[in-house]
């Protein structure tokens, strides 16, 4: 008993340390003379003709993305390398949902339990113990237990050292350029680093999975006692711009905290509202400026832009509107367009703008497995978004030349063919339709050669009976001359 009340106290007191330089540093007359200096630092995206200017922040680095379409609405050095501290730990969790269940038994070796920092967070696990995936991704996000993320670490490759390879291999692929992990925990390493725009590139890729949301954007979880982890214990979640806290946002669904004497403090949030998702990153802040900068940017998100459907409002690409195979006789019957506008492509604009003051480029290259082309759509030179031009379905009746198609045939052909296929959809046997185009091309060359061996043969006929018939004359000709 003594002992899971002391585990409670631990993390409980973990949480409690994690705010105390909240309240060390805030009346700190060094620290203003920071806050000034860092608010100071130029605002790139306030450089952009027509965009919404936004706040001075004293983050030295803050970004604020648009989580469905990777449209960036604020830019502050965002390409600078930083220390991520805890918030490294959206990677980890990223990497333990896409290569495990959340049923998996994971243990603690000696090397997870005692190779961190003494003092840094943890739940007090110990050697041999086991919790599931799911409840040691809980002990990650919200008590941001170091130790539990080496666990996850080895459980998952084996060593940190192979980890941190996975790690960095997953962030290329999300279009990371800056970012080197080395642990999957962010205690201080001179060779850990990221930047905001990384970070956000990775909290998107975080935000699609409904799990890790799930997870991220719990308040308070109890851990049960088990066979395999006899204590229970309840973990708060470290964010205080969820409702109710001292900095409260009442959009907020997720987020991260970070902090080290090096890192100072580092902040990822997430925060929906009218349909858009954003995420807000800000890295090397004085307590408790990371919150207020974080509040102050969604505010200017929210206010300031809006999400809009590309289908609904673009009319270049509209093709329903055009006699682009369309036709109401004839092999195709009675069809609507063959090409459409994907209804899931978004841009995301200042509200002062119109969809038409956007330029947008189609291409035929950079575009997904299934569709015909990519449309990106820009403000001035900044991106906004980007939807595809994809094979669109038919509205007439469904039969293959010669035969009846079943539904079960139609729904097989419609999975096959990435959009075409189900009621209204008109399947062509390509083959037949060749053979038979070939037999008719070769009778009809066949008729022709007859007709010409005909006229050939008579035209030769003609020709010896006019020969003959003049030698006969020639030849009686000559006995006229003749007396007899």
């Amino acid at each position: 008993m003594l002992k899971k009340i002391l585990k409670t106290a631990v993390v409980i007191l973990t949480a409690l340390s994690l705010s105390v330089p909240c309240a060390v540093f805030a009346d700190d007359p060094s620290r203003e003379d920071i806050n000034a200096a860092r608010r100071a630092l130029p605002v790139s995206s306030n450089s952009i003709p027509g965009w919404p200017q936004g706040p001075e922040t004293a983050s030295e680095s803050a970004i604020l993305m648009e989580a469905d379409t990777g449209v960036i609405l604020y830019a502050k050095n965002i390409d600078v390398q930083h220390y991520p501290a805890s918030t490294t730990k959206i990677m980890t969790c990223l990497l333990a949902a896409e290569n495990s269940s959340m049923d998996e038994m994971v243990g603690f070796s000696q090397n997870a339990v005692f190779g961190i920092d003494r003092g840094s967070s943890n739940v007090g696990m110990d050697v041999g113990q086991y919790i599931t995936m799911e409840e040691a991704l809980y002990c990650v996000m919200l008590a941001s237990a170091n130790e539990v993320a080496v666990a996850v670490a080895e459980h998952i490759a084996g060593s940190v050292e192979d980890f941190a390879l996975m790690m960095n291999k997953r962030a290329k692929e999300l279009g990371c350029t800056n970012t080197n992990f080395v642990n999957p925990n962010g205690l201080p390493d001179e060779e850990h680093l990221t930047t905001a725009h990384d970070l956000a590139l990775i909290s998107r890729a975080f935000n699609e999975n409904e799990t890790l949301r799930r997870i991220a954007g719990t308040r308070i979880y109890d851990v049960v006692a088990t066979d395999t982890q006899p204590d229970s214990f309840t973990m708060v979640n470290h964010n205080k711009l969820y409702p109710g806290n001292s900095y409260s946002y009442d959009y907020t669904t997720w987020g991260k905290t970070g902090y080290t004497n090096v890192a100072r403090e580092t902040l990822v949030t997430c925060a929906e509202k009218d349909g858009m998702n954003l995420i807000c990153v800000v890295m090397k802040a004085e307590p408790p400026c990371q919150y207020t900068d974080t509040y102050d940017l969604f505010e200017y998100g929210f206010q300031n832009f809006v999400r809009l459907n590309i289908a609904e409002h673009e009319k270049k690409y509209d093709m329903e509107n055009s006699d682009f195979f369309n036709t109401d006789n004839g092999i195709f019957g009675n069809t609507r367009s063959l090409v459409s506008l994907s209804g899931d492509g978004y841009v995301v604009i200042p509200k002062t703008a119109a969809f038409e003051d956007l330029t947008s480029e189609i291409s035929y290259e950079d575009k997904n497995e299934n569709s015909l082309a990519r449309i990106t759509y820009k403000f001035g030179d900044i991106y906004v978004g980007e939807t595809d031009l994809l094979l669109s379905e038919s509205n007439v009746k469904t039969y293959v030349f010669g035969e009846t198609v079943s539904e079960d045939e139609v729904e097989e052909v419609s999975d096959n063919n990435h959009g075409f296929g189900g009621d209204g959809i008109i399947f062509v046997d390509i083959h037949r339709v060749l053979k038979i185009a070939a037999i008719a091309v070769g009778g009809l060359f066949l008729f022709l050669l007859i007709i010409l061996f005909i006229k050939n043969y008579f035209f030769s006929a003609q020709r010896r009976r006019r020969r003959i018939r003049k030698k006969h004359r020639r030849y009686f000709s000559e006995f006229d001359d003749f007396d007899f």
